[in-house]
């Protein structure tokens, strides 16, 4: 079978800084395609040279058995290559049905909009995914697993026959992945091709044919992905053998930490206790809505609580707003870290203090520009944040050293208590196994730790308990010698065929 795409020796670099160097890519029509790297690789570069975007310094492009001397993004377009962004790129204001179809009428430059035929447009490529969505509401309304799908329809729509995926699973469930997989599974049978960007490991290993992994702009292999495990994987992505051992907790009759007993708060979940004790690193899974976030936030202030008692080291305590849970020692790193956890375009050192600021003042209530440095470099030296100076914003950094200074942020207010909601996504897999690192260390010194997750390897690796929820409730609790990976992820499947029955 002829090539779609085929990209030959292909570099280039930025500023004398070569983020390419003689990469070549083969993809074949129908084939879904990894391409795998740590942040910083070059992935980033290869699908905009793909897309049209960014011009290579050297090398052949060739689509469709056409060489291209310079790409252009109608060029690329036009051949049938679209590229979903982790953003998608969607009108927010317009319906289902517009996404999808209206730049295709725009294509075709028809002067007048007639709504049936828009209609019409996006329900069949609904149809040819096998999934059905309310064309007249607002994409804004809707999930953001059906993005991802409005997404693809209008890839589709525009005759795509290669769809780059970048980090297409960051912000789906268990139960949307396995949803977005059939969609990719069905376009492979029309012979549209899949590249697919992500850090997940057994999402690769799942829906690849073959699998691209880049090191420092080089290519260190392109082989089918039958030939890889997790542990291959990780080595060619990091160069480095990594053996992530699981934490080693030590039960204690000491009084809990954080007890939680029969807390409930309408709408959101019903009934929930636990304990969580001082070294312990407690896991937290379930589906979106199963209400495994909104406790979170009622445990540090965000949500209102309707019924039930949180102790903290055997005292009742009342957390009615974010300032209470923070004098009580809680700290909370959400799930998303670019709008909940960070300020991206201030500088690094300043999102580190924000928290403590007040104190780092001299006489009169000024800041002291000693005391500031000393924080800011400490937490830096502590958490191992790569920067070349902390005065750069902290947008310019990887999504593993973010999310060490959103950590950074609150270790830095000293909590006792650590709410961890998703604390590796998005993040590469050789920063992830520094970041459980980091969290095991910070449990071994006395902190308890709840880390809301539902990357079932992580949960296993880091916890000693998992409380599985379900719609609200508290369906199941694990302990980890007692279950296995795919044991856990039955019981999460399971959880999904009973929400959906329902």
């Amino acid at each position: 079978m002829d090539a779609f795409l085929t990209l030959r020796h292909i570099s280039k670099s930025f500023a004398g800084v070569q983020a390419l160097d003689d990469v070549s890519l083969v993809v074949k029509p129908g084939e879904a395609h990894c391409l795998v790297g740590e942040n910083g690789s070059g992935k980033s570069t290869l699908i905009k040279i793909i897309a049209g975007v960014v011009t290579p310094d050297q090398g052949e492009i060739i689509i469709n058995n056409k060489r291209f001397d310079r790409l252009q993004p109608m060029d690329a377009i036009r051949e049938g290559i679209q590229v979903i962004y982790q953003d998608f790129s969607l009108f927010p204001n317009l319906t289902v049905a517009e996404n999808i179809a209206l730049n295709y009428e725009l294509s075709r430059n028809v002067k007048m909009v007639r709504w049936g035929q828009v209609h019409q447009i996006a329900r069949a490529a609904l149809d040819k995914i096998g999934v059905q969505l309310p064309l007249d509401a607002e994409v804004e309304s809707i999930s953001v697993a059906d993005k991802q799908l409005v997404a693809i329809c209008r890839a589709l729509v525009q005759n795509a026959r290669l769809v780059i995926m970048d980090e297409a699973t960051t912000a789906l469930t268990e139960k949307e992945i396995r949803a977005l997989f059939r969609v990719i599974r069905n376009i492979q049978q029309e012979g549209v091709a899949v590249l697919f960007v992500s850090h997940k490991l057994n999402e690769v290993l799942e829906i690849a044919d073959k699998v691209m992994i880049i090191r420092n702009g080089r290519v260190v292999v392109d082989t089918d992905v039958a030939s890889l495990d997790r542990t291959k994987l990780t080595y060619y992505m990091t160069g480095r053998q990594i053996e992530e051992a699981d934490y080693d907790y030590q039960p204690t009759d000491a009084q809990p930490l954080l007890e939680v007993r029969r807390l409930s708060s309408r709408g959101n979940f019903e009934d929930i206790s636990f304990a969580l004790r001082r070294g312990e690193i407690l896991g937290i899974t379930g589906l979106l809505g199963s209400g495994r976030t909104e406790l979170a936030l009622a445990l540090f202030g965000m949500l209102p609580v309707d019924s039930g008692e949180i102790l903290i080291e055997g005292r009742p305590v009342h957390i009615n707003d974010v300032q209470s849970a923070i004098r009580y020692g809680i700290g909370y790193v959400p799930e998303d870290r670019l709008t909940e956890g960070l300020f991206l375009d201030q500088s690094i050192g300043r999102n580190i203090v924000i928290r403590i600021v007040d104190t780092l003042t001299q006489g009169g209530g000024i800041l002291s520009v000693e005391k500031f440095r000393q924080q800011v470099r400490h937490w830096i030296d502590q958490l191992s944040i790569k920067t070349a100076n902390p005065e750069l914003p902290v947008k310019s950094l990887s999504g593993g050293n973010q999310q060490r200074v959103v950590l950074a942020k609150w270790l830095a207010s000293k909590p006792r208590i650590l709410i961890l909601n998703g604390p590796t996504v998005g993040v590469d897999v050789g920063s992830k196994m520094e970041l459980h690192e980091i969290i095991k260390d910070l449990a071994r010194q006395g902190f308890g730790i709840l880390v809301i997750s539902d990357d079932i390897p992580e949960l296993l690796h880091l916890c000693n308990r998992i409380l599985l929820m379900r719609r609200g409730r508290l369906a199941d609790v694990f302990n980890r010698p007692e279950i296995t990976e795919a044991e856990l992820t039955a019981r999460l499947t399971e959880a999904t065929a009973m929400t959906s029955a329902h």
